[in-house]
């Protein structure tokens, strides 16, 4: 078998790995991407929801639209990406051995990176490996790319940003999520991500997980019990639900088998068993870099600024960039990382309890145990407001990385200020023109437009599930816990290519809930 040399070969053409390649191939590079799949763009053609951050993060831009974006650029480069490639073995010397059609390839590198990302955990219980009890990736995989129900009764066991990312997606595809359980006392991810599948009336189950999955061949129901601190079952506490699908969702797991096959330093980090990576990806073994998920779980707007440190970290290496000239693009980049790296849910803060938000305010506590904000916390937040006329509120009461809203309005009404994790502040002064520019670009869905009159109220909301409503329908208007509150009738649909995908559907509701009902429920004579 005859050796192949190539200049950079970066295994994995996910957002790191291409990011990588991206940023190497600019500066001249001749770049080699293997991937074992038979689409490059790992995670991000799954991601149908808009990204949080900030205009440099790709935010409000949808996951698959970023992957589209970067193998555009990759390709316009001369960046060759290869597919349905298995890398099986990295060894010494920076050579590795690569399945491709079934043949065997022996490659040199001069300069390797490994973007291999991270795979699924799996918690056992009674039944676990009946079919229908399926991974939170494999669902978005089913679904998102090969437009496939995974199941039509689905229970979601985790409520980090996946689980609840996912359970939104099942929902828009059709599917019926009967709840959300976690045996965590809180719940885990975004609380606007929570508060979105709240107000549909899905409920949440902390401090509750699986005790048996049912069925003889494939699951037909589920029974969860409540847990106690020591994570042991409380007897009888046990509740059953109908389902043939149990989607998990309980965390990712560095993919670093060929780091540490190639004799690369390891550590134990709060991100996972990964290599001892300087900032810029270097690892303990000249000429071999990581980045991404597999030098530690992050979101994929980190992964492909990490991508981007590290290719600019290999160009130095090979001589195309000076040292200075790589030590400006890592400050500036880093800059960006570490602005994605602040606010409640920022690496330096798991395993916390946050009880305040960064301006003094009490954290709700309804929302972390039940997934919405209560009616009787909402008001605490500075971007909820009252008054007559039209006005955005905005429901947003923790401190993550995102401003879209911000820019989005250009008439001051919403603003964030530099630190991007700041609580959005809703102006009473300014004056709303009715864009709705502000709910179409926020990444959690937690924005509406109020307009308050004497007798009714219109509320604007975020609206993503097919088909839509019709002007002239009449159903119910649910509040943030999904319980019915008042009859509505819908006055307005909008969609635009500016609101990429999201519609605005405005509901026509008593004046009293304007501050109380937040999603519309269809009729029952309306198929």
């Amino acid at each position: 078998m005859s050796m192949e040399y190539k200049e950079m070969v970066v295994i994995g053409a996910g957002p790191a790995g291409l990011s990588a390649a991206i940023e190497a191939a600019s500066k001249g590079i001749k770049v080699t991407v293997y991937d074992e799949n038979a689409r490059p763009g790992g995670q991000l053609f799954k991601q149908i929801h808009k990204f949080f951050g900030s205009k440099e993060h790709k935010a409000k831009i949808r996951g698959f639209k970023i992957g589209e974006e970067l193998l555009n650029e990759a390709t316009k480069l001369g960046v060759d990406v290869v597919l349905n490639a298995t890398v099986m073995g990295l060894f010494a010397q920076k050579e590795l051995t690569v399945l491709i059609n079934n043949e065997v390839h022996h490659v040199k590198a001069d300069a390797i990176l490994v973007a291999t990302g991270a795979s699924e955990n799996m918690v056992n219980f009674r039944g676990w490996t009946l079919p229908g009890v399926i991974g939170a990736g494999a669902a978005q995989t089913m679904m998102n790319l090969h437009h496939i129900k995974p199941g039509n009764k689905i229970l979601m066991v985790g409520t980090g940003n996946v689980g609840l990312v996912v359970s939104f997606q099942l929902l828009q595809a059709g599917c019926e999520v009967v709840a959300l359980v976690d045996a965590a006392p809180a719940i885990g991810g975004y609380g606007v991500h929570a508060s979105k599948l709240a107000r549909t009336g899905i409920p949440f189950y902390l401090s509750h997980t699986v005790k048996v999955a049912e069925g003889e061949d494939h699951v037909t129901g589920v029974t969860i019990a409540e847990v106690d601190s020591h994570f042991k079952f409380i007897p009888g506490t046990e509740k059953h639900f109908d389902v043939d699908t149990i989607c998990v969702a309980v965390g990712l797991s560095p993919m670093t088998q060929l780091l540490k096959m190639d004799g690369v330093k390891m550590e134990d980090t709060r991100g996972g068993y990964v290599p001892a990576c300087k900032k810029d990806g270097s690892t303990s073994i000249p000429g071999v870099f990581a980045a991404g998920d597999v030098a530690g779980i992050e979101e994929a707007s980190s992964a492909m600024i990490e991508g981007r440190m590290a290719g600019a970290a290999i160009c130095e290496y090979l001589g195309y960039e000076d040292h200075e000239e790589k030590e400006s693009r890592e400050e500036t980049l880093f800059g960006s990382l570490e602005n994605l790296r602040e606010g409640m849910f920022a690496p330096k803060n798991r395993g916390k309890k946050i009880e305040k938000t960064e301006e003094g305010i009490d954290i709700s506590q309804n929302l972390l145990r039940h997934g919405f904000i209560g009616d009787d916390e909402v008001e605490r937040f500075p971007g909820v407001i009252s008054k007559k006329g039209i006005h955005p509120v905005i429901e947003c009461s923790q401190n993550i990385p995102c401003n879209p809203c911000q820019s989005a309005c250009h008439k001051g009404c919403i603003a964030i200020g530099d630190h991007m994790t700041s609580l959005p502040v809703v102006d009473p002064e300014s004056e709303c023109i009715n864009c709705g520019m502000c709910v179409a670009s926020c990444p959690g869905q937690a924005i509406f437009l109020v307009d308050e009159e004497e007798d009714h109220t219109l509320i604007t909301m975020p609206y993503e599930f097919y088909p839509l409503p019709v002007v002239g329908e009449k159903g119910m208007a649910l509040g943030r816990d999904g319980h019915e509150v008042c009859e509505a009738e819908i006055t307005n649909v909008r969609t635009s290519k500016a609101y990429d995908h999201t519609a605005l559907v405005t509901m026509k509701v008593p004046a009293k809930y304007a501050m109380t009902a937040r999603f519309y429920k269809k009729g029952e004579d309306v198929l």
